[in-house]
């Protein structure tokens, strides 16, 4: 990729990426808090300022390489924030509610974006802002979307398993859920290797992207 494309696909790409993965972490924040967890707000996670919530590789590292190797899509993580189930006034449903928190800001920042599109193309701003605008918005839905659909994956510990195994009862499932938290992120690798999440993410991915649309009046 030349020096200076990948320069304007920082610029365009950079800006929804660090936006999506850090209010996703705040609004987890943000709903323990409101849930009696006041252990992010401690540690001054719950503020808006990327810095507090990056994280080398999953921030700034991989992004970059996927954009310098013209990825069709971005990807990233910040530090995930910390919650304590037992400062909840109900542990088991709370969690249901500060896991569900991080995708709904995504798909609530998605629709943003797709709005901000309107405003590139109202003829309010100069030929070159609005074009660079509709670019980095473009980039923010596809970004959104996406990580909230990855999110919503029903694999501890994805927000998606979080909301899933706090949903049911205990029992045999429950547990058998808990149990193979520690090896999450490894069977998402794994299962992402051998392209068996292809089908669901896109699915997940095609379901809010109608939200998206249906609520902006679009596609």
């Amino acid at each position: 990729m030349d020096f200076n494309v990948f320069l304007r696909a920082i610029s365009v790409g950079a800006i929804p990426l660090i936006c999506a993965i850090t209010l996703h972490e705040v609004a987890h924040g943000w709903a323990a808090k409101l849930c009696g967890d006041r252990t992010a707000e401690a540690q001054g996670r719950l503020s808006l300022n990327p810095l507090n919530h990056v994280d080398p590789i999953g921030t700034l590292l991989l992004p970059a390489v996927l954009l310098l190797l013209g990825s069709p899509f971005l990807f990233g993580w910040a530090k995930p924030v910390p919650i304590n189930p037992r400062a909840l006034r109900d542990p088991r449903w709370d969690m249901v509610k500060v896991a569900a928190a991080g995708p709904a800001a995504n798909v609530a920042m998605a629709i943003l974006w797709v709005l901000s599109i309107n405003v590139a193309r109202s003829g309010v701003l100069p030929p070159g802002a609005s074009l660079w605008l509709v670019e980095m918005a473009r980039m923010g839905v596809m970004a959104n979307i996406w990580l909230a659909a990855f999110n919503l994956l029903p694999i501890l510990p994805l927000d998606g398993g979080r909301v899933v195994a706090n949903s049911l009862p205990a029992g045999q499932l429950r547990t058998g859920m808990e149990r193979l938290e520690p090896y999450g992120f490894a069977i998402v690798l794994g299962l992402s290797y051998i392209g068996v999440l292809q089908l669901p993410i896109m699915a997940l991915s095609l379901v809010i992207k109608r939200l998206v649309f249906f609520v902006t009046g679009h596609g």
